[in-house]
């Protein structure tokens, strides 16, 4: 006996295949198989994936993007995925995206301006529904006019421009924060070490740090508050600086984990003890922060949650619903880099 089972032939099994075994009109089974799509009942759906399943029926995203003019596919720019932070963050975007029937596509840009249109134009020629900004710069962003003259939805995520639809942590908070914690512990000559020029989260982060010692009456000198690059190099060619100066700081604040681990090799370096005799305080809260010999105390910043944030708003934005930027609340984790006497 043949079978007329599509699933057992060469040809793909197609939405008409299936509409006819169900009894159905072609529509109802794209509405079935659509994530998030509405209009078919819900006994009605379940009997057509199981039917999909049974027959082997795969999508076909080229097929589907000419019907509805939309890719499923979001396009994301990161400086680098191998930071842990926006890896976390990619994660949340993309498991976000997932359950709501999207993929994602993320580049690396290495914060290079160049190559950051060159990355935001091979997206673009995927035509992706919209795009994810991690790397978004201070010093004129060519890349967010590019996507508003060409009307692409975006939102921002980590670092943050006026106004443009964001997710970040309230990185202003989180520099008070740090303050507070120094404070507190009756540190009065501190340093900074303030990550990149062109990054909000760095500006930020200094920002309120410094913002808060001015209240407190102990204004931090310009000579202790270095940029550096955001990775452990860069933390640690900062921090060899700044314990140069005569006198050296008591206390430092580094405005991310990585460049505060930078800080504490420059500390070994120079026969000094994290939380000894220097204290030093880092931002995000990376998994390798609580495991390093002198655990480091800082600021946790909801890596995974920022991301899932960010693609929320997006796919709010592509529905064209009112949006606005979102500051997710950070605190401080105090360990043995500041408290280890």
């Amino acid at each position: 006996m043949t079978s007329h089972s599509p699933s057992h032939s060469d040809e793909p099994v197609t939405l008409a295949i299936l509409a006819e075994r169900a009894g159905v009109h072609v529509s109802t089974v794209s509405r079935a198989l659509t994530p998030g799509a509405a209009g078919v009942g819900s006994s009605t759906a379940e009997r057509i994936r199981a039917l999909a399943a049974e027959l082997g029926y795969h999508r076909d995203p080229a097929a589907a993007a000419l019907r509805t003019r939309r890719s499923r596919v979001f396009g994301v720019l990161v400086p680098r995925l191998t930071d842990f932070v926006l890896a976390r963050i990619y994660e949340g975007l993309d498991a976000a995206a997932a359950q709501h029937g999207y993929n994602t596509f993320v580049a690396n840009t290495t914060d290079d301006p160049a190559l950051r249109r060159e990355r935001l134009e091979e997206l673009l020629a995927r035509r992706v529904d919209g795009i994810v900004l991690g790397d978004a710069r201070l010093d004129g962003d060519d890349l967010v006019k590019i996507l508003a003259r060409r009307n692409v939805p975006y939102v921002l995520v980590s670092r943050r421009l006026k106004g443009h639809l964001s997710v970040t942590t309230d990185d202003l908070l989180g520099g008070r924060l740090a303050a507070d914690h120094l404070l507190e512990l009756g540190h009065k000559r501190v340093a900074v070490v303030a990550g990149e020029p062109y990054a909000s989260t760095g500006v930020e982060r200094t920002t309120g740090f410094v913002r808060r010692y001015a209240e407190a009456g102990l204004p931090v000198q310009q000579d202790y508050i270095l940029t550096s690059r955001f990775d452990t190099a860069g933390g640690h060619v900062a921090g060899a600086a700044l314990l140069n100066l005569d006198p050296g700081p008591t206390a430092i604040f580094a405005v991310n984990d990585t460049a505060a681990i930078g800080v504490i090799g420059a500390l070994r370096e120079h026969g000094l003890r994290p939380g000894a005799d220097v204290a030093v305080v880092g931002y995000n809260d990376i998994p390798v922060a609580a495991d390093m010999p002198v655990p480091l105390t800082t600021i946790h910043a909801p890596m995974f949650e920022m991301g899932c944030a960010a693609m929320d708003l997006l796919l709010e934005r592509l529905s064209e619903r009112q949006v606005r930027s979102k500051r997710l609340r950070p605190h401080l984790v105090a360990r043995a880099s500041t408290l280890n006497e």
